[in-house]
């Protein structure tokens, strides 16, 4: 099925068919690629109508673009996620975790593609930066270009597979080596920041010749965390583990005494940025949280106004100096 704003093609029995989405439908009946829904038939006017979308396995939700609390569903019903990381530019393993978050939180299976492998110094190196922040995750080394490493993927990648990452991370390519054929629009990066442009402009479900689906995406200027909490566990499980043993089952990690996790950035088991990036995805998955909480929207806005309250006791205090 390919979803566009007000219409969707859908795989029916007797082929495709063309379906308008109600414009006053809702998040209940807005159908994203990936999705089975029920449709009533078209009429000799016009084409058929979505009537329901069905209840998901799955889901890739980001938080969305407009800040509001709701998400947006990138693919749905996907089995595999396959996080497109290319080995073309400096691998930034921040970008690498956040991706491995929304691929854990959708309840699909992640797999890391490093792309590009042709086009990198030591492809070995590159492979175990990722390894070492992608916990539980299979790590393959690709190259659409020589062909390395694409009888691996093809048989690790199974189901209904999504194709995840950034503009000019070869994921078109790469999906045009799944699929056998070049159906999927690629295009060249730029000299100077090694961004792509987004050549593909929809999602779309493209049957492969090894059995599966794939299901292609444009490329992630920005991925926001939408309500992640399971999915930051899954790809930070090392950390969560260290966690069980502090001495404060509600310990932050920052400065509490008996701190397993800070123990272990003492002793070199666990890194300073990794704990950063935790850290800083769990703030962010809070606020978007917060959003939908009003509870948990207090709760956060609450230190700041003890700290503001403190601020104007002070300068209305008769000892207080500029």
């Amino acid at each position: 099925m390919r979803a566009e704003r007000g219409l969707c093609d859908v795989a029916a029995e007797d082929g495709f068919v063309r379906a308008v989405v109600p414009p006053a439908a809702g998040d209940r009946l807005t159908p994203c690629t990936g999705d089975w829904v029920a449709v009533r038939p078209a009429t000799a006017a016009g084409s058929g109508t979505v009537v329901e979308v069905l209840e998901r396995r799955t889901a890739v939700v980001r938080s969305s673009s407009s800040r509001t609390s709701r998400g947006q569903v990138l693919a749905a019903n996907v089995d595999t996620v396959a996080v497109a990381v290319s080995l073309a530019d400096p691998v930034k393993p921040g970008r690498v975790e956040r991706m491995l978050a929304l691929a854990w939180e959708s309840g699909a299976t992640p797999v890391v593609v490093l792309t590009k492998a042709d086009r990198c110094a030591d492809a070995q190196r590159a492979t175990d930066e990722v390894a070492e922040v992608a916990p539980g995750v299979e790590v393959l080394v690709t190259s659409a270009a020589t062909g390395e490493g694409m009888d691996v993927l093809v048989a690790v990648l199974s189901g209904t597979i999504v194709l995840l990452g950034p503009s000019g991370a070869g994921k078109s390519t790469l999906g045009n080596r799944l699929l056998g054929e070049d159906l999927l629009a690629t295009g060249a990066v730029r000299d100077g920041d090694g961004k792509g442009r987004h050549t593909t402009a929809w999602r779309e479900l493209l049957p492969l010749p090894h059995g599966g689906v794939l299901l292609d995406t444009p490329g992630l200027r920005g991925v926001g965390l939408h309500d992640a909490d399971q999915g930051l566990d899954r790809a930070f499980a090392e950390i969560v583990e260290l966690a069980e043993d502090c001495r404060f089952s509600d310990c932050a990690h920052a400065t509490e005494p008996g701190c397993a996790v800070l123990a272990a950035v003492e002793d070199g088991h666990l890194t300073q940025r990794r704990l950063d990036s935790y850290h800083r995805l769990q703030r962010e998955n809070a606020h978007a949280v917060s959003r939908t909480d009003a509870r948990l929207r207090a709760e956060l806005e609450r230190p700041k106004k003890e700290i503001a309250r403190l601020v104007r006791a002070i300068k209305q205090s008769p000892n207080f100096k500029v």
